[in-house]
C-alpha cells in the first residue's frame, strides 16, 4: 500500500519562517550591544519584528477562527484539536511566562548593577590616574625640551642643523625642529629618514605660543601615532621656537585610550540606562511573543496533521454507522495512527464482506421465507405459530377463511384475548389454547363448534417447538375445516343408502298396489256391504301408502341422483320473484323483499328454482297465518372474491340448537310430515354450485315489528334464517 507522506514544502516554509524569525531576533539583539546603532538599526529591526509578530498573530487568529467554526459545526476532530491546542498552549505558556518573568527581573537587576557608585569612582580614578601619568610624562618632556633649548648654540643655519641633530640624539625624541615665528623651518632632524618635512604645529598652537613661552600636549602625528608635542620659545632679536616630538609608548597609549573609552562608554550607557531597559524588555517581549506565536502556529499545523487520521477515522466510522461498509481511508503515515487507519480499513473490508455474505444469505432466507409464505398462503389448512408465551406470531390466509377473522391483526396476543372479541369462536379458541398449554408432544384433536356459518368441525394438529438447547420456544398449530369433508362423507353414505332403499323399496311397491287393486276388483262384488266397505277402505289405504312410499322413493332417487345441470347466467332477483309469484299469499302473511340490481350467478336455473321453492315452502309451513317472510339479495366480498348472498328469514318458532347441527342431514325434520330430505337436497344443490348455506338464528326479521299480532302473543318469538352464498358473475 502506498504511503502518503507530509509534503515537504509545508515544513520547508515553516523552517524558512523560523530561520527568518531567529535571524531578525539575533540582529535586533546584536543591535542592542552598540549604542551608536541603538536609534538607527534597532528601530528598523524592531519594526520588522513587530510586523512579523502581527503576521504570526493573524495566522494564529485565522487558525483559531477556523477551529471555532469547526466546533460550531461539530466537525470531526474539532474537539480533539481544541483539547490538544489548549494543552499545548498551557504547557508552552506556563514555562515561558516563568522564564520571561525571571529574565525581566535578572535584566533589570543586571542593568542596575552596572551603575554602582564604586564603579563610577573606579572609572573616574582610573581616568584621573592615566591623565596624571601622561601629564607627568609631558611635564618631564617639556623640561627636557627647555634644557635642549638652553644648550642650543648656533651661529649659522648649518651649525643649527648640526646642533639639532645632536639634540635629537641626546633627547631621545623622534623629531626636533627649529622654526621661526612665521612658521619657517630653520633646522629639523628626525629619526625616520623618510620624514622630509617635519610636523609643524597648526595656527592655533602658534597663537598660543605668542602669549606663552611654552606648550606641551598629546598629538597624533603621522598614521595616528600618539606623540607628546613640546614647544619652547627661544628668546632673541627675533623669537624662535624649538619643537620636540616624543613618542608615547604603545602600551601606555593603549591603556589610556582604553580607560578613556571605557569611561566615555560607561557615561553613555549610564545616560541611556532607562532606554536600555525598555529596549531589552521590548526585545525580550518580542522574542517571547514571536516564539509563542510561531510555536502555536506550528502546533496548529502539526496537530492538524496529527488529527487528520482521527478525523478520517471519525468520518469513516460515521459512514460505517450509516451503512457504507466499503469505506477505505488513506494511510498518511506509518505510525500508530497509520496502523489504526490500516486496521480500520481491514475491519471495513471484513464488514463489507460479511455484509455481502449476510445480504446473500438474507436473499436466500427471504426467498425461502417468500417460498414458505407462498406455500402457507396457498394451503387450504390454517397455520398459526406461537411464541413461548403462547402469543400469536404468524398466521396464513387460510386461518381467515376458516375462522372468518383476521388473525394476523392480533399478532402478540393470546387466543384467550380473542375470545372476548369473537364469542362465537370461544369454544375452539379455548380448546386450542388448552391443548397448547398442556401438550408436551405432537397432538391431534377434532373440535366441533357452531360458528358464524353454521356448524363447523376442525381437525387440529399441533407440535411444540424447542431450541437446540431443549428450551421450549413456541408451538405451531395446523387446522383443517373438515366440515365439508365430513358432510360429503355423510352425504355419500346417505346417497348410497337412498339409492339402495329406492331400489329395494320401489320394486315391491308396484306388485303390492296391483294386488290390492286386484283384490278390490275380485272381492268387491262377493262380499256383503260392510265387508266390501272394509275392503275398499283397506285397499284405498294400501294404495295411498304405496303412493307415499313411491313419493319417498322418488325423493331418495333425487337425493342420490348425480348432478346434471346446465350452467347459464341466472338473474337471481328475477328468478326469486318468479318463484314467489307462484305462491298464493294468505291474507295475514307478508313477504318483504330487499333486492340489489344486477345480481348474476352462473348455475342451473331449475336447481336454483328448486332451492328457492324448498326454502319458501319451509317458511310458509313454519309461520302462522299472520307471519312474515323476509328475503334479501345483495353483493358481498369475501376473500377478495364477489359473492351473492341470499337470506331467508321468517318469524316462525325457529330451530332448536340441538337440531341445528343436523338440520342439513337427510331424514332430519322438525315437521310432523315430510321425509327430511328438503334441506339436504338444498345444501347439495348449493354446494354443487360452489356456494355454501348455513343457519342464522341471531337476527330477528326487520319486518316483525310491522306484523299485526295480539299483544304479548309472540313477543319472545325468534325466527330462523337461512343464508346462502353463491359466486357472483
Amino acid at each position: 500500500m502506498a504511503v502518503k507522506k507530509i509534503k515537504l514544502p509545508a515544513w520547508g516554509s515553516v523552517a524558512i519562517l523560523f530561520g527568518l524569525i531567529l535571524l531578525s531576533l539575533q540582529l535586533m539583539s546584536s543591535a542592542q550591544q552598540e549604542s551608536s546603532k541603538l536609534s538607527a538599526m534597532s528601530s528598523w529591526l524592531l519594526l520588522i519584528n513587530a510586523v512579523g509578530s502581527v503576521i504570526l498573530l493573524g495566522l494564529v487568529g485565522a487558525n483559531i477562527y477556523s477551529l471555532v467554526r469547526q466546533l460550531k459545526k461539530r466537525e470531526a476532530g474539532s474537539k480533539l484539536t481544541t483539547r490538544m491546542m489548549s494543552l499545548f498552549v498551557l504547557l508552552a505558556l506556563a514555562p515561558a511566562a516563568i522564564v520571561f518573568f525571571f529574565s525581566m527581573q535578572f535584566l533589570h537587576q543586571g542593568i542596575n548593577s552596572w551603575f554602582k557608585l564604586e564603579i563610577d569612582k573606579a572609572l573616574e580614578d582610573a581616568l584621573e590616574l592615566s591623565q596624571s601619568s601622561l601629564d607627568q610624562r609631558m611635564r618631564w618632556h617639556l623640561r627636557q625640551t627647555q634644557q635642549l633649548a638652553e644648550n642650543l648654540d648656533y651661529s649659522s643655519e648649518a651649525m643649527a642643523t648640526l646642533e639639532i641633530e645632536n639634540l635629537l640624539m641626546l633627547s631621545g625624541a623622534s623629531e626636533v625642529t627649529l622654526f621661526s615665528k612665521q612658521g619657517h623651518i630653520i633646522a629639523s632632524s628626525s629619526i625616520n629618514p623618510g620624514d622630509i618635512l617635519p610636523s609643524l604645529p597648526d595656527e592655533d598652537i602658534r597663537l598660543q605660543l605668542q602669549h606663552r613661552s611654552e606648550y606641551v600636549a598629546l598629538a597624533p602625528i603621522r598614521d595616528d601615532q600618539l606623540m607628546i608635542r613640546a614647544i619652547v620659545v627661544i628668546k632673541g632679536q627675533e623669537p624662535q621656537y624649538l619643537q620636540a616630538l616624543y613618542p608615547v609608548p604603545v602600551r601606555i597609549a593603549d591603556l589610556a585610550d582604553s580607560v578613556e573609552f571605557a569611561f566615555v562608554r560607561y557615561k553613555e550607557i549610564s545616560y541611556l540606562r532607562n532606554s536600555l531597559k525598555r529596549s531589552f524588555s521590548l526585545t525580550l517581549s518580542l522574542v517571547l511573543l514571536m516564539s509563542l506565536l510561531a510555536a502555536i502556529w506550528v502546533a496548529f499545523i502539526s496537530i492538524r496533521h496529527i488529527v487528520a487520521p482521527v478525523k478520517s477515522l471519525v468520518k469513516g466510522t460515521q459512514a460505517v454507522a450509516s451503512g457504507l461498509y466499503d469505506q477505505q481511508l488513506p494511510v498518511t503515515a506509518q505510525d500508530d495512527l497509520g496502523f489504526l487507519v490500516e486496521s480500520f480499513n481491514i475491519m471495513t473490508r471484513r464488514i463489507a464482506e460479511a455484509r455481502d455474505e449476510i445480504r446473500r444469505t438474507g436473499f436466500e432466507v427471504e426467498n425461502q421465507r417468500a417460498y414458505l409464505e407462498t406455500i402457507l398462503a396457498n394451503l387450504t389448512a390454517g397455520v398459526i405459530s406461537f411464541d413461548a408465551d403462547y402469543k400469536i406470531r404468524t398466521t396464513n390466509q387460510a386461518a381467515y377463511r376458516i375462522f372468518h377473522i383476521h388473525v394476523s391483526h392480533f399478532v402478540g396476543q393470546t387466543l384467550l384475548e380473542l375470545v372476548d372479541i369473537y364469542k362465537d369462536l370461544a369454544e375452539p379458541l379455548k380448546s386450542i389454547q388448552r391443548l397448547l398449554e398442556q401438550a408436551d408432544d405432537i397432538w391431534q384433536q377434532r373440535i366441533a363448534f357452531l360458528g358464524p356459518n353454521g356448524r363447523q368441525e376442525l381437525l387440529c394438529r399441533g407440535t411444540p417447538l424447542f431450541s437446540q438447547e431443549g428450551v421450549r420456544v413456541g408451538a405451531v398449530v395446523v387446522f383443517d375445516d373438515v366440515t365439508d369433508l365430513i358432510q360429503a362423507q355423510k352425504s355419500a353414505a346417505w346417497g348410497e343408502v337412498a339409492r339402495r332403499l329406492a331400489h329395494e323399496i320401489k320394486n315391491p311397491l308396484t306388485p303390492i298396489q296391483l294386488s290390492a287393486e286386484r283384490l278390490q276388483v275380485k272381492l268387491a262384488t262377493k262380499l256383503d256391504t260392510s265387508d266390501a266397505e272394509m275392503l275398499q277402505k283397506s285397499t284405498r289405504t294400501i294404495v295411498q301408502q304405496v303412493e307415499a312410499l313411491k313419493e319417498m322413493v322418488d325423493d331418495f332417487s333425487e337425493y342420490a341422483k348425480p348432478a346434471k345441470k346446465q350452467a347459464t347466467d341466472v338473474d337471481l332477483p328475477a328468478l326469486v320473484q318468479e318463484v314467489l309469484a307462484l305462491y298464493p299469499i294468505k291474507p295475514g302473511v307478508k313477504f318483504k323483499t330487499d333486492f340489489d340490481v344486477g345480481l348474476m350467478i352462473k348455475g342451473d336455473p331449475v336447481s336454483i328454482r328448486q332451492v328457492v321453492h324448498n326454502l319458501v315452502i319451509n317458511a310458509l309451513e313454519a309461520i302462522s297465518d299472520d307471519g312474515l317472510i323476509e328475503i334479501s339479495l345483495y353483493r358481498v366480498q369475501k376473500n377478495y372474491a364477489d359473492f351473492i348472498e341470499m337470506a331467508f328469514y321468517d318469524d316462525g318458532p325457529g330451530i332448536n340448537e340441538e337440531q341445528i347441527e343436523q338440520i342439513f342431514e337427510p331424514y332430519v325434520t322438525t315437521k310432523a310430515k315430510g321425509t327430511g330430505l328438503g334441506l339436504a337436497i338444498v345444501k347439495k344443490i348449493i354446494e354443487e354450485h360452489g356456494g355454501s348455506i348455513w343457519v342464522d338464528t341471531r337476527r330477528r326479521p326487520s319486518g316483525m315489528a310491522e306484523v299485526s299480532q295480539p299483544e304479548g302473543n309472540r313477543c319472545d318469538k325468534v325466527g330462523a334464517g337461512f343464508i346462502i352464498q353463491l359466486p357472483a358473475v
